[in-house]
């Protein structure tokens, strides 16, 4: 029998692309070709994402996209959309599996020979989740994403990714620790800490409930005791969890960048307490004067959300004035998608998609404007760029400095996969630095 050839697509968070590639590993010895998602493949993996409908309706493309590559492939449906919604998954034609969030890392078990066929309503394998799966990303890139924590204890109302999750729980400090030195070791030079609520770190470890053996902090200083060479950045960090001791210490850290992504979702503290948010705006402009004091060049990004249940446009100027004169980097908006089951939706004053979508064009504007500004600011300093990949026409090499600016160089096969010392020039049209080696 010749191989099977595999292929995995990755939808959503830098956590399920840890994960997708943990999994894709557990193939890599066996009677396996892994193959590009474009291609031609037996197993389709989909790694899905449910945080939006957006979400649900790209899984559902790319089985048709699948099924007219190859219409016998064997697709299996994996992730948060599976977890939450496994009944509705079998029912969409193309799908043969569906595994929970538990079973998605046993994939080797369900999928034997005799059974990779097709099948209409998809098989379900699924529970309830409540373990910890360590994983990590490893490959062609230069970054890694290392998983510490996986879950959320917080009940936001508009999320759904508490139920798909389950509650919050972590990994050691000592296999992460591991795990770090190992990445580094193989070449890795920058490592992503990833999760789903990464400030709660230290939460019923090795499954035992609601016991807290570490904290956050704990964590951070472990790691930037390790002697091997390497970048930690963080991912995103809920700012009541983001404490004062925290950012004192990441300011003079070895390891960690200065780069920070604290979600907001809104500059109202009207709307903050609609969804179920655990701060007020005026604990959000704290953390970012206390980060501005000690790293003023820090990257410092930003989560909202446009047109939330009840959100006046009285609510919307508040947070456009709010992020107006916050002194952050750059936004990611977000139009506020409906998910069953969350409190949100018993919310009766509904946004129209039209005045969802005005807001979110002006705050797009607005980050473009701020992330301009903060490139700006960074013309002619010194930084270290990791560069990563040539551009199409092999003109340039591109990368990200500690404080993620997106830099280009005059292409040099030989530094890539490298942290270079570069002086910034200048910002091109598209909003990309253009930097110069320093020998």
């Amino acid at each position: 029998m010749g191989k099977k050839r595999i292929a995995f697509y990755t939808m959503g968070c830098k956590l399920n692309y840890a994960e997708t590639s943990t999994i894709a590993r557990k193939f890599s010895n066996l009677n396996y070709e892994h193959v590009s998602f474009k291609g031609v493949a037996d197993i389709y993996v989909i790694n899905s994402c449910s945080v939006t409908k957006n979400a649900d309706l790209e899984f559902k493309y790319m089985v048709r996209f699948f099924m007219k590559k190859n219409a016998k492939s064997f697709i299996i449906a994996v992730g948060c959309y599976a977890q939450l919604n496994p009944k509705e998954i079998s029912y969409i034609r193309g799908v043969d599996m569906v595994l929970g969030s538990e079973e998605k890392f046993k994939i080797i078990d369900y999928i034997h020979p005799i059974h990779l066929f097709k099948r209409y309503p998809a098989k379900i394998i699924s529970k309830k989740t409540s373990s910890y799966f360590s994983s990590y990303s490893i490959g062609d890139r230069t970054r890694s994403f290392l998983k510490i924590q996986d879950g959320c204890d917080y009940k936001c109302s508009y999320c759904i990714i508490p139920m798909a999750r389950g509650g919050s729980r972590s990994d050691s400090i000592e296999n992460i620790l591991k795990k770090i030195r190992f990445l580094f070791n193989k070449g890795i030079k920058e490592i992503v800490l990833t999760g789903i609520n990464i400030g709660d770190y230290g939460k019923k470890i090795d499954g035992i409930h609601q016991q807290r053996f570490y904290t956050f902090f704990d964590l951070i200083q472990a790691i930037d005791k390790i002697k091997e060479k390497g970048r930690i950045r963080l991912s995103s960090i809920e700012p009541n969890l983001l404490k004062k001791e925290c950012i004192e210490f990441l300011s003079k850290s070895k390891h960690f960048v200065p780069h920070f992504h604290i979600p907001l979702q809104s500059g109202s503290n009207d709307i903050l307490g609609k969804m179920q948010r655990r701060y007020r705006r005026e604990l959000y402009q704290e953390k970012v004067k206390s980060i501005r004091k000690l790293l003023p060049d820090a990257y410092i990004g930003s989560d909202i959300i446009v047109g939330f249940p009840g959100e006046t446009h009285k609510h919307f100027l508040e947070t456009f004035h709010f992020l107006k004169k916050l002194e952050i980097s750059s936004l990611h908006i977000f139009s506020y998608s409906q998910r069953p089951n969350t409190r949100s939706i018993t919310i009766k004053e509904k946004i129209t998609k039209k005045i969802k979508w005005k807001r979110n064009k002006i705050l797009r504007a607005l980050s473009k404007k701020k992330y301009l500004s903060f490139c700006e600011r960074q013309i002619y300093t010194k930084k270290t760029v990791l560069f990563e990949n040539n551009s199409t026409n092999n003109e340039y090499l591109y990368g990200y400095t500690e404080n993620y600016i997106r830099t280009k160089i005059s292409s040099n096969p030989i530094l890539k996969n490298t942290l270079q010392n570069v002086l910034l020039t200048e910002v091109d049209q598209d909003g990309i630095m253009i930097a110069k080696s320093i020998r």
